[in-house]
């Protein structure tokens, strides 16, 4: 047994009294510290998450700058016909599209988002909102459709209700 005292305690009370602090404080402590590391890396996964589809969607937006004959850029209204080959060309850029979309809906959206989560959500759902404002988007839609995710596929033919209900 240790003789040594400092202020009436053996070195196995000091042991035990900080085996006690340790439990009492640190424990806790430790499991705040990893609860807290884990929110931080949630949302930075989030946030990395997000920049790359916001870097595919400025992928996009090049792939149909270079598509200009297309006419992709501006709101529908007075639509010159295409040819053949120019019709095949908007409906591939619409399935990369519906594809890029359908990607942003299986990783960003919730049915119950915390603030952050539906910030980065709604910009998505701006996005739809804007290409369903277009009626040949809207038209392809039904085809564009096929094989996709079924909740994704009920989301955006909301979209596409609401913004045909708005115009009409």
């Amino acid at each position: 047994m240790n003789t040594t005292a400092t202020l009436g305690l053996t070195f196995f009370e000091w042991t035990e009294l900080l085996s006690y602090v340790v439990t009492i404080i640190g424990f806790p402590m430790a499991i705040l510290v990893f609860i807290l590391d884990r929110q931080k890396e949630r949302r930075s996964e989030d946030e990395e998450i997000y920049q790359r589809l916001s870097d595919e969607y400025v992928n996009f937006q090049k792939l149909v700058l270079d598509n200009a004959d297309l006419r992709l850029l501006r709101q529908a209204g007075h639509e010159l016909p295409l040819t053949e080959e120019q019709q095949e060309r908007k409906l591939a850029i619409f399935n990369i599209l519906v594809s890029l979309f359908e990607r942003a809906y299986i990783l960003v959206y919730e049915d119950h988002m915390d603030r952050q989560t539906r910030r980065l959500w709604l910009s998505w759902e701006d996005y739809m909102r804007e290409w369903c404002r277009r009626k040949d988007f809207r038209a392809a839609l039904p085809e564009l459709l096929v094989g996709e995710d079924e909740d994704f596929a009920a989301h955006i033919r909301r979209i596409a209700d609401e913004v045909a209900h708005a115009s009409a």
